[in-house]
């Protein structure tokens, strides 16, 4: 099975267009450096949870969106060195985010089903 980068991120609402710019310009990069899909998801119909929620996982603030977003690759080694250059490639670094990326929490996962 492939790999995946699991990703939570808070977006000022207002920020939605310059969120999608941003992602849009990663996107090639994403897709240069291995990735074969890359998924930015707007949150919708995210609970406050009674323990945790998504909201507390990036402290959020009133007036945030919950954004969910996963980038698939081939291999967890494909991944790595995808995101080794994406890190160190100029066009990346020059790239200002349109939330706080202090905040963001991400992960890297094997899948063990999908159907």
């Amino acid at each position: 099975m492939n790999y995946v980068d699991g990703f939570v991120a808070a977006v000022p609402a207002g920020n939605k267009e310059d969120f999608l710019t941003h992602a849009s310009a990663a996107l090639p990069l994403f897709k240069e450096f291995g990735a074969i899909r890359v998924v930015e998801c707007w949150g919708d119909d995210v609970p406050d949870g009674k323990v945790t929620d998504f909201r507390r996982a990036v402290r959020a603030n009133e007036g945030e969106i919950i954004v969910f977003s996963w980038i698939e690759w081939p291999s967890k080694e494909v991944r790595d060195a995808g995101m080794q250059r994406m890190m160190s490639d100029p066009r990346m670094q020059d790239m200002q985010m349109p939330f706080d990326g202090q905040r963001m929490t991400f992960g890297g996962f094997q899948p063990i089903l999908d159907a």
